[in-house]
């Protein structure tokens, strides 16, 4: 059937050519470790108040596994790296997934995520990543 006008097709999500949808452009990403923080926080003000209210299951779900997923323990660390990342020409969705992966190595990297090859020297991402893990492995 016919329909006046021609319709828009949408975009294909591909996030290995860093396609995403439109309501995304705007949307900052986060880290595992933000969201624990912002989750714990909204738990201890749960537990503070005068009527504590029962935490939904999928709350719980995602509290504990960005805890267990977390791979920086504070504020300055997670700012240090984000610091890091942000001085390359990372797409904020690469910068995230690195932040969160902590690939050992820029071939692991890459493999992780695809948008990186071709992008990067391996040994400019192989410094970037060993950068990571030295502001990992000094967090207090």
């Amino acid at each position: 059937m016919a329909t006046g006008g021609t319709s828009a097709q949408p975009t294909e999500e591909d996030a290995t050519e860093l396609q995403f949808p439109k309501e995304f452009e705007s949307a900052e990403t986060l880290l595992n470790s933000e969201v624990y923080m912002l989750l714990e926080h909204r738990k201890t003000q749960n537990e503070g108040a005068e009527e504590e209210q029962e935490l939904s299951e999928v709350f719980m779900k995602t509290l504990n596994y960005t805890q267990k997923f977390s791979r920086y323990k504070n504020r300055e660390t997670i700012a240090q790296v984000r610091s890091l990342l942000g001085k390359k020409k990372l797409h904020k969705f690469e910068l995230a997934c690195l932040a969160n992966l902590c690939p050992d190595t820029a071939e692991e990297a890459k493999a992780l995520i695809p948008s990186l090859e071709g992008r990067f020297d391996d040994d400019d991402l192989q410094q970037l990543l060993d950068d990571i893990q030295t502001h990992r492995s000094f967090q207090y």
